[in-house]
């Protein structure tokens, strides 16, 4: 059993193949944090909680005159604000009177087989009839007005244990609340350190490692997405931990929309991490007998170091997260025309480069935005979903079909939450987007956003998408959203509820994508807000990609897609080859480096391939080629961070490698030429430490290439990348 419960029903026991979870009710029914990390015997872990008579922290009226006992202190699993705990919370309510105190006690425990699901939200899934459990702790507050039920999931297999919390109203009048974290673990001592992953547009998730200080370190957003500038994913380390050594614990939040992760070093050097929805944007108001839901987290535990929980998230997420025929079927080899032309085509252009691309082994054609409405910029058309049939030449269904008879798939770039000003959308319907009356919307991209939190909206667009994806055979979808949140305003609600459209907006994208994968579930949906302004768990449950960043430039790549591979698996990575000098940076970049890069994700070409010489389109053929040979080590192996592009001025390096040890690849990238350098001998991971593989038409034991390296060739030009597959012969 992964859920252990003594008899006196006040222990509880969460264990995986490799850690163990653990929290108690006291004696004054408080549920304390006891223990989370590597597996040992079951103990009752509370013996570490040592209770002391603390000067201006307060005690629970019903511990008497018990000095030595104060919330401020003890680790809790859900602290409430107003509770006599000083810290950060995991929830705040406001009362009918307006008070914000909330005291929870433990109320009951229930166990149940399977995962649960969270009604309208994305979460892990487990099929099989055996493997995941289900923890349900209640919780109730001494005035009776709320009870909190704490949800774990317990998925034995991927050492993940997974939260959500549900806040229901059981009083008589309408409850608000102001804060409802996914997740809360208390830690003792202090020798930890945070890593998160920060960024902008075209930069995301850069890893940032800083010491804990005393007080609050935070990462959030506030943007209406999960932001270029942000990840809902940190880790928390010991200071010594490395990719293959040192304790390591990561908090992955499964929500696309606002969010909040804090770590406190509190005034006992005890640590408190907490992940779930931002509060700043966020004011729910619980009618009686109402409830809230708030969106998963997964938890995970590597004794380690960072590869292995790196690698604990790549497996639970490729697996039991991602969804869909493309969850396990080979994605096709891609061209998306945006670098290539831009807005700038017609119908024959798009032939003639699809025509070109089927030449060269390319299995799908993308075509990008300007195919709709009057969209010829940026500034006009957004939201006008009709097929400009003048600009194509023909209707979208007679392009599809002339790209399918090349051999090709076709697919299609939508911006569905975006509207111009100039559209005929919005001209008819203006109250549909965000807007705050009597006040001048913000632009953004010369674009509003249309109220995804309205029913109607919804309905609407989604009509809209199924009027084109019914009468054109398209294989692929992109779904892009091109600027953040703000005036959040609906014209739909009243002033009470104005806190809930945030969420409710996520919820509506959410239900719009639910329906989109039911309807078309042989459709591949590709996620992107500009790039990475969504990169994060919840789209993946409806979108097995997401376009990694809008920098296509391959050097760029590599601190990119660095960072992204710490909580996400190299499927989900959206990566092309772009041409060169580069549309962002004007860099530069061999032909075959750009491949390299571009392979450590689902790998395509952003480009106009009629504007490429013959050798370059032989080079594209050889890429496609072994591209496609080493897929399924790519896709499903185990991926090895071997270098730091940001603090390594000669070489960067990753590795895939397969689960059984029968081979694996190991990618170079030479960031600078040094003159008369030093020889670099990469050490590879990952293979059998006896078994003989080949590399290169040489012979070496799994061992020797694992201690002693791969000596690597000198680059001869600036940004040279090498490949070397390493294949098990004996």
């Amino acid at each position: 059993m992964a859920i252990l419960i003594n008899s006196s029903q006040t222990l509880f026991t969460l264990q995986t193949a490799h850690t163990m979870y653990q929290m108690k009710v006291d004696e004054a029914g408080v549920l304390l944090h006891t223990y989370y990390g590597k597996k040992t015997a079951v103990w009752d872990y509370s013996y570490r909680i040592i209770c002391e008579d603390r000067g201006f922290s307060g005690n629970p009226y019903d511990k008497g005159n018990d000095r030595t006992y104060s919330l401020d202190a003890l680790p809790q699993e859900y602290p409430s604000f107003g509770s006599g705990d000083y810290r950060t919370s995991a929830l705040k309510v406001v009362f009918p009177d307006g008070s914000t105190s909330c005291e929870l006690r433990f109320a009951g425990v229930k166990v149940r087989q399977g995962k649960y699901r969270i009604p309208g939200l994305p979460a892990l899934y487990w099929e099989e009839e055996t493997g995941a459990e289900t923890l349900e702790v209640y919780m109730r507050d001494t005035t009776g007005q709320v009870l909190v039920t704490l949800i774990y999931g317990v998925l034995e297999e991927l050492d993940l244990i997974t939260r959500t919390a549900v806040v229901e109203n059981t009083g008589k009048a309408p409850i608000c609340l102001e804060r409802v974290m996914s997740t809360c673990v208390d830690y003792p001592g202090k020798d930890w350190e945070l890593q998160t992953f920060y960024g902008r547009h075209v930069k995301e998730r850069t890893p940032q490692r800083m010491g804990l200080r005393h007080g609050i370190q935070s990462v959030g957003s506030t943007r209406g997405t999960s932001s270029h500038q942000q990840n809902p994913f940190y880790i928390l380390c010991e200071k010594t931990a490395e990719e293959e050594h040192g304790a390591c614990y990561g908090f992955s939040l499964l929500y696309s929309g606002d969010f909040l992760g804090e770590v406190e070093l509190d005034q006992y050097d005890q640590t408190r991490a907490v992940l779930g929805i931002h509060p700043g944007n966020f004011r729910y108001r619980l009618e009686p007998g109402g409830s809230f839901s708030a969106p998963e987290a997964a938890m995970a535990y590597a004794p380690g170091g960072l590869g292995n929980l790196s690698q604990i998230y790549h497996r639970a997420y490729r697996k039991h997260l991602c969804r869909g025929k493309y969850k396990t079927a080979r994605r096709p080899v891609m061209l998306n025309s945006w670098e290539g032309v831009y807005f700038d085509f017609t119908g024959e252009k798009l032939l003639s480069m699809a025509k070109e691309a089927a030449s060269m082994g390319i299995e799908l054609f993308v075509l990008d935005d300007g195919w709709f409405g009057k969209r010829d910029t940026d500034t006009s058309g957004l939201g006008d979903w009709t097929v400009n049939e003048e600009k194509l030449g023909c209707t979208l269904s007679e392009l599809s079909q002339r790209i399918h008879r090349l051999g090709m798939k076709f697919g299609i770039w939508f911006e569905p939450e975006g509207v111009s000003e100039d559209s005929d959308l919005y001209r008819s319907h203006p109250d549909w987007a965000l807007r705050i009356p009597g006040k001048t919307p913000v632009r953004s991209r010369y674009q509003l956003v249309l109220d995804f939190s309205r029913q109607d909206v919804r309905d609407y667009i989604f009509g809209r998408l199924c009027s084109i994806l019914d009468h054109a055979r398209i294989e692929y979808v992109k779904w892009d959203f091109n600027r953040s949140l703000c005036d959040i305003y609906s014209a739909v609600l009243p002033p009470e509820k104005q806190g809930e459209v945030a969420h409710r907006y996520i919820l509506g994208l959410y239900e719009v994508l639910e329906r989109l994968t039911d309807r078309y579930p042989d459709l591949l949906l590709e996620g992107c807000s500009g790039g990475g302004g969504r990169f994060d768990a919840g789209m993946l449950y409806y979108a097995p990609q997401s376009w990694c960043s809008d920098d296509t430039d391959a050097i760029e790549r590599l601190t990119i897609q660095y960072g992204t591979s710490f909580g996400y698996p190299i499927s989900a990575v959206g990566s092309h080859v772009s041409k060169c000098p580069n549309e962002q940076t004007g860099r530069n970049t061999p032909l075959e480096t750009r491949a390299t890069v571009a392979m450590a994700g689902t790998f395509g070409y952003e480009l106009d391939v009629n504007q490429m010489t013959g050798e370059e389109k032989q080079a594209v053929r050889r890429q496609i080629e072994e591209y496609r040979s080493y897929y399924p080590l790519i896709q499903e192996g185990l991926y090895f961070r071997l270098t730091d592009p940001e603090y390594n001025d000669g070489y960067h390096a990753w590795e895939f490698a397969a689960e059984d040890k029968s081979e694996a690849l190991l990618c170079v990238v030479a960031l600078k030429i040094h003159p008369n350098g030093p020889s670099v001998l990469m050490k590879v991971k990952g293979l059998e430490e006896n078994g003989i593989y080949l590399v290169n038409h040489r012979e070496y034991p799994g061992g020797v290439l694992m201690e002693g390296g791969i000596p690597l060739p000198r680059a001869k030009v600036e940004y040279e990348s090498f490949r070397f597959h390493i294949k098990k012969i004996r």
